[in-house]
């Protein structure tokens, strides 16, 4: 048969899967393992890679955390019950130059980072991708829920079938480039028990295991800890400042607040509800006032990555969606380009709690597209 005359098999590749090489990230959970185990058995060429990213130490056995090292162990035992190679890369320099290190100096910046992003655009779908081209892969999967659809001008990246699930927000500065050569397979699963019956269906010993819910080097979720650790020194004491520069008390370091927190303040007494508004690092304030001071219309963006159509800078105005936070629904908003990677989005309902750091993804109105999207990079 010609090989032009070949069906495409399921990663889009006009040969047999036995001819195909797909590289499987793999974190040590239920997703990538289901994604490696159902390629694996469609016959594919595996190859399983999962990444050291930091020094484990007494989080070896830690639980709801991507990348301790018991979910190593799990990554290499789902390899060996499903009979493909598996290899475990030390990336623990390059993931604090790239990821531990910018989220510390941003956080105390005062910004609200989101290492995760960072973590996929320049550790995961840069470093590790090269490596599967390295390996002679013909592409890379993982186990995010979001779908890569083929659209006239190439491929395209739109939210997962299951809205809960939904991990576009982590994964708008994929470059068309990266999407090209990437996969992921459960994009469109109605919902994770599906992926879990899966588990279950190929005999995987992590079928039941729960899902990570920290940030991998945060296991406890206690960021203050961490940058005190990573940043000696950093925790300064300083003033709990109303807007109308009243002195309310004082605080133990700018890097135990966000904006929009209201709790944990240690100013009671008062008769107004007070919220976080602004974080001055310089002059270590915490600056608190009422809520509708978190209210914001505009906000200014920077590194943009475009996946949309056409050159991003002629983006004169388009109407679209946004999702500020990844919790949160899309909301309409108007997108006007600054120049090729920055933006000023205007949000048609005020959103609150938005602060610098945070990303700012775009979304085709009325469709499941991600157009990309930027970072929030000054207050807005």
């Amino acid at each position: 048969m010609a090989l032009d005359a070949l069906p495409l098999n399921s990663l889009g590749f006009a040969k047999a899967p036995a001819d195909t090489r797909v590289v499987v990230a793999m974190s040590g959970g239920v997703d990538s393992s289901v994604v490696a185990a159902e390629l694996a058995r469609e016959g594919y060429d595996v190859v399983g890679v999962t990444l050291q990213l930091y020094d484990h130490g007494a989080a070896l056995a830690k639980k709801g955390a991507c990348c301790a090292g018991q979910d190593i162990h799990d990554a290499r035992r789902v390899a060996e019950e499903m009979g493909f190679p598996h290899y475990v890369l030390d990336y623990e320099n390059k993931f604090r130059e790239a990821v531990i290190d910018e989220f510390a100096d941003n956080y105390l910046a005062g910004a609200t980072p989101v290492p995760c992003i960072r973590c996929n655009e320049r550790v995961k779908f840069r470093d590790l991708l090269e490596t599967a081209r390295d390996l002679d892969a013909n592409c890379m999967a993982t186990g995010h829920y979001i779908r890569r659809n083929v659209g006239a001008a190439g491929p395209e990246l739109h939210m997962a079938a299951d809205p809960v699930r939904d991990q576009s927000y982590f994964l708008f500065s994929t470059t068309p480039e990266q999407l090209s050569y990437l996969r992921f397979p459960l994009g469109g699963l109605a919902s994770k028990a599906e992926t879990r019956a899966l588990a279950e269906r190929h005999g995987l010993s992590i079928a039941d295991k729960p899902d990570s819910q920290d940030i991998c080097f945060v296991p406890n979720g206690d960021y203050a800890a961490v940058i005190e650790k990573l940043r000696p020194g950093a925790a300064d004491p300083g003033e709990i400042v109303h807007v109308d520069g009243r002195v309310l008390g004082q605080h133990p370091g700018v890097i135990h607040y966000t904006v929009g927190q209201r709790r944990g303040l240690g100013i009671g007494g008062l008769e107004e509800p007070l919220y976080v508004v602004k974080l001055d690092v310089e002059t270590r304030r915490v600056v608190v006032g009422p809520k509708d001071m978190l209210a914001t219309r505009r906000v200014p963006v920077r590194e943009v990555n475009w996946l949309g159509d056409g050159p991003f800078a002629e983006t004169l105005e388009r109407n679209i969606s946004v999702k500020i936070r990844s919790t949160r629904p899309p909301r309409e908003a108007i997108l006007r380009a600054v120049s090729d990677t920055e933006a000023e989005v205007e949000l048609l309902t005020p959103e609150e709690g938005v602060s610098p750091g945070q990303a700012c993804v775009f979304y085709e109105t009325g469709n499941t597209r991600v157009l990309g999207g930027g970072w929030i990079w000054r207050g807005a």
